[in-house]
């Protein structure tokens, strides 16, 4: 069975459970690059906005979240 590419994988996840952040991406898919892949879902037309949080120690990450397709 051929293993789904990072990308799909990141899609799949957006389009299930609406967000995804790099900390996740890292623990369930071992994707270091998450910024990388939802750049190249972005060039391919999905529709992902990046949100910027601060964890209580004051370090920022992001989260994406796909938003509906504009027609």
């Amino acid at each position: 069975m051929m293993q789904e590419s990072q990308k799909n994988q990141v899609l799949s996840h957006l389009k299930h459970y609406g967000s995804l952040t790099p900390l996740r991406a890292l623990g369930v898919y071992g994707i270091y690059r998450l910024a990388a892949r939802v750049y190249e879902l972005k060039q391919e037309g999905h529709n992902i906005e990046t949100l910027i949080h601060s964890d209580p120690k004051g370090k920022t990450y992001a989260e994406y979240r796909l938003l509906p397709e504009v027609l």
